[in-house]
């Protein structure tokens, strides 16, 4: 028997990430990714499987914190992080071996061209003395906290202190580790040059004001010495890669504002070339839910990316030089994430309307793909409802494009959940998705749920992109409104049962929403916003939203952040609201739960605040899985007790055999 997934088929996930391709075709190596709920921990392992698909898929390691493999250039080892160091495993067999035993833990492998050498970056304490002991260690870190500049914090960190990320070397041979760089700012990413001899990474330049979102392209020797700059003195370098003698960037040659760009850049003379001035995308290098992949070369001499559009990321390649960019991989509901290529050939994870991911092969000359995986017959007998694609007009002439989830045996109106995307440059797009799995049970439950991408998301054009910027809430709160009418209209919803929630900007928005609208029955927002005065202060990227997202600061521009504050209006909020919020989040602190929590309680609107101990802001993505599973039990606890005639869990009546 069929029945829907569910919340609590989390367990039974397994999501393949960082697909690695061994320099000869033959083998991939990749993340596994599993929930343990007994443990409650999410464990990670290494997994190999044949590019020809003559052997099975098999289990190259077995910690349960092993990740981003990367295969040596001479094909002889994988290296690997497990629990934070860096590790070697022979690839003829063997037992794996640990490399580093940093204080703070070693970063992503990044092999020389001859397989002698490993660049990483990791964090270093420059207030620690040199064989610092446990006890030391421990004082110091109850000592005072003393900031004089604003980046005392980050988001799933917490005080950073005197900690930055340096660039290190391993040697492979004898395991001596070197730390190539010693800067007041954090080292971004690097890469080797061809010739093994440089290393080129991205950081701010030595000076630069705190107040500027900048990295620019260092190179150093890769013996060590004094870093020089090349390149975007004045911009972001948000990743650095070489493709053949240049370097491949991805960033803003200025403001980091609109899209981020791909870059060609002669290392000797700094010359930057936009590679795809003709697609106006946003290149997506990849982060937690925010799919992409590293730029890779090509044996033809192409470079591989990966862009947003209308939602989805797709792969793209181009002339090393500049040119017009072709389509290698992608279509609607088709998401790809991670890159790794050897020759023609390239692996990437692909996860579609039916699939949470899967490895795949790709020929880049033809596009052809091959799935090598089958994570997904761990889900056999559940049932993943699709979203349906649907564009809505506005009555400003502008258009939004959303998606439908709902049960093909569902008839007239339905409750609504109206679930808003984070960002709020993030997207929906129409491939399953692990964080979601509570809007499958409502569908089996009887609701519609609407995903839309309003003004603001990414994979529209970058003016699509920036039309947000001084406007939260007061430029896309019809993007929202509109669709849910014509809904109604059409008789797919009933106005009296909406729901709206979202998480971050979709926090924000639903606040908003209910702040400055009655229709919604039932409110759930999550790492929410709803101060934007508050918020400049407090966040760990407060000026960067200020500057570059909102568009204006408390002491010269209160005004602007009063109209677009969901706090100005909260005198207003009828609907009864459930807030969701990580206790350890600095992206959008505690307090912009708290107060929203605060000012309904004592206006005697029903609410609940519900804080999980330890959690960051992406702990929907990547928190513990009794949290994430909570999260979506408490949502649909929430919508469905304040919505008359509908129930928590339905019997699919169509399930079958």
């Amino acid at each position: 028997m069929t029945r829907p997934i569910g919340i609590a088929d989390l367990a039974d996930l397994v999501v393949p990430s960082a697909p690695a391709l061994s320099p000869d075709g033959t083998q991939v190596a990749y993340v596994a990714r599993r929930h343990d709920l007994e443990t409650d921990l999410t464990s990670t392992s290494i997994r190999i499987t044949s590019t020809s698909g003559a052997t099975a898929t098999r289990a190259l390691t077995h910690g349960t914190k092993d990740d981003a493999p990367a295969w040596s250039p001479d094909g002889t080892m994988l290296a690997f992080t497990r629990d934070g160091q860096l590790w070697l495993l022979p690839s003829a067999g063997g037992d794996a071996v640990q490399v580093t035993d940093l204080p703070l833990g070693a970063g992503v492998p990044v092999w020389s061209p001859d397989s002698t050498q490993i660049a990483f970056v990791a964090p270093v304490d420059a207030a620690a003395a040199d064989g610092e002991d446990d006890a030391a260690r421990a004082r110091r870190a109850t000592a005072p906290i003393v900031a004089e500049t604003i980046g005392y914090q980050f988001d799933g960190l917490g005080f950073v202190r005197d900690v930055r990320m340096q660039l290190h070397v391993a040697d492979v041979g004898d395991h001596t580790v070197r730390q190539v760089t010693r800067l007041a700012e954090n080292v971004l990413s690097a890469a080797w040059s061809p010739d093994g001899q440089t290393l080129a990474f991205a950081a701010k330049a030595a000076g630069g004001s705190e107040f500027d979102y900048a990295a620019a392209v260092h190179l150093v020797p890769a013996l060590g010495g004094e870093p020089r700059i090349v390149a975007f003195q004045h911009g972001y370098a948000g990743t650095v890669a070489f493709a053949g003698e240049r370097l491949v960037v991805v960033g803003h040659a200025g403001q980091m504002r609109g899209h981020a760009r791909l870059y060609a850049v002669d290392p000797h003379t700094g010359a930057a070339t936009e590679l795809a001035a003709d697609l106006d995308r946003n290149v997506m290098p990849g982060a937690p839910a925010y799919p992409g992949a590293l730029p890779a070369a090509t044996g033809a001499g192409e470079v591989l990316f990966a862009v947003r559009d209308r939602g989805c990321t797709h792969l793209y390649a181009v002339p090393p030089a500049g040119g017009p960019s072709r389509l290698v991989l992608g279509r609607d509901g088709q998401v790809i994430s991670g890159l790794s290529v050897t020759g023609s050939l390239a692996v990437t994870v692909c996860s579609t309307p039916t699939s949470f991911g899967e490895v795949a092969l790709v020929d880049v000359t033809t596009g052809a793909a091959t799935i090598l995986t089958d994570h997904g017959t761990a889900l056999a007998g559940r049932e993943i409802v699709e979203r349906v694609p649907r564009e809505f007009a506005i009555s400003d002439g502008s258009r939004v494009q959303g998606w439908l989830m709902r049960a093909a045996w569902a008839n007239g109106a339905t409750p609504l959940l109206l679930d808003i995307h984070g960002g709020p440059h993030n997207a929906w797009n129409g491939a399953a998705d692990e964080v979601h799995l509570y809007h499958h049970e409502l569908v089996a439950a009887g609701w519609t749920v609407l995903v839309l991408n309003p003004r603001g998301s990414d994979g529209y054009g970058e003016a699509f992109f920036d039309a947000l910027h001084g406007g939260w809430g007061t430029a896309d709160a019809q993007d929202f409104l509109e669709p849910i009418d014509q809904l109604v209209a059409d008789g797919l919803v009933d106005p009296g049962k909406l729901a709206v929630t979202g998480y971050s900007y979709g926090g924000f928005m639903t606040c908003y929403l209910t702040a400055t609208d009655k229709r919604f029955a039932a409110a759930v927002p999550g790492g929410i916003v709803s101060d934007l005065t508050s918020l400049a202060g407090t966040s760990d990227l407060a000026h960067l939203l200020s500057t570059l997202e909102v568009g204006a600061v408390p002491w010269s521009d209160r005004d602007a952040l009063a109209a677009m504050s969901p706090y100005t209006f909260v005198d207003q909020v009828q609907t009864p609201t459930l807030v969701l919020h990580g206790a350890d989040d600095v992206r959008c602190p505690i307090g912009q739960a708290q107060q929203w929590h605060y000012a309904l309680r004592q206006r005697g609107v029903p609410t609940r605040l519900v804080l999980y101990p330890g959690a960051s802001h992406i702990f929907p993505v990547a928190g513990l899985p009794s949290h994430r599973i909570d999260y979506g039990r408490r949502l649909i606890d929430w919508v469905t007790r304040h919505i008359a005639g509908t129930a928590p869990t339905v019997t699919h009546p169509q399930s079958s055999a």
